[in-house]
């Protein structure tokens, strides 16, 4: 019986760093356990900090690390990001839609990241993951100072490259690669997605045409044609024309044809 007791005192005792406190006053979360480091987030006076489990990392007294589970809200500057709207891996996701703001992380293959909004060139992003970050409370943090120090974080290795999805091309122009969609899981089974683009109506050009619109890359060379059927009678797609837009929607291939179509279900201007 005394042997058991002693055993749960021990784990008491061992587990008491890792209880955390309701903070006293509001409190900056730090990038790094540095008073100099930018400040990711703020938890409010009264908040009790979940303590980030397993950091690899030796602590200055009265530093914390706490883990934030999220959703947070980023931004992914527009150079990071594919014309697909597909964040490129390692991209920098910011706190606020500026390039002197705070990174709170890097974008990793597999990451949830939603398209929430547009803020000029930056894209303003619901992150779904758990950041670490660092507080500073003094008086805590001595007990977890004074353990066995953890070892050096090991060096950071790029993840595995994902498996390559279904892409459909739509051609291209000479001397000009071919533009790829991704279509999911293929056809029209694949779940909507945003596109970015030139709106341009095919009545002015030479030939017919399969739509009434299609969306142009950066060139000038059209990579999807655009189906409009969905939209509300009272959308005014003409307004658009010969415009940077977003389009929501399902891209699917053109039957017997290379080319593909967006079933678009809501547009807005870039």
């Amino acid at each position: 019986m005394k042997t058991n007791l002693r055993l749960l005192l021990a784990l008491v005792a061992t587990s008491a760093p890792l209880l955390a406190a309701p903070l006293t006053s509001t409190t900056a979360v730090h990038a790094r356990p540095e008073a100099s480091a930018p400040a990711i987030s703020v938890l409010k006076a009264g908040s009790e900090p979940t303590p980030a489990i397993g950091t690899a990392l030796a602590l200055p007294p009265g530093w914390q690390a706490v883990e934030l589970t999220g959703p947070h809200e980023v931004y992914v500057n527009g150079k990071d990001m594919t014309k697909n709207l597909d964040i490129k891996p390692n991209a920098e996701l910011r706190t606020q839609p500026k390039s002197d703001a705070p990174v709170l992380s890097y974008y990793v293959t597999g990451d949830t990241a939603e398209i929430t909004g547009l803020r000029g060139r930056w894209t303003q992003l619901k992150l779904q993951k758990k950041i670490v970050g660092y507080i500073y409370t003094p008086g805590a943090g001595t007990a977890a100072a004074a353990s066995t120090p953890a070892p050096a974080p090991a060096a950071y290795t790029p993840p595995a490259a994902s498996p390559v999805p279904a892409v459909a091309s739509t051609g291209g122009a000479p001397g000009r690669p071919a533009q790829n969609i991704n279509l999911g899981d293929g056809g029209s089974s694949a779940l909507p997605r945003l596109f970015k683009g030139q709106l341009v109506a095919t009545k002015k050009l030479i030939g017919r045409a399969p739509f009434a619109f299609q969306l142009n890359d950066d060139g000038g060379e059209r990579y999807a044609y655009l189906d409009t059927s969905k939209l509300l009678l009272t959308e005014q797609v003409d307004k658009y024309i010969d415009r940077t837009v977003v389009v929501y929607g399902t891209a699917r291939p053109v039957p017997n044809s290379k080319d593909i179509v967006i079933q678009v279900e809501s547009l807005q201007l870039q």
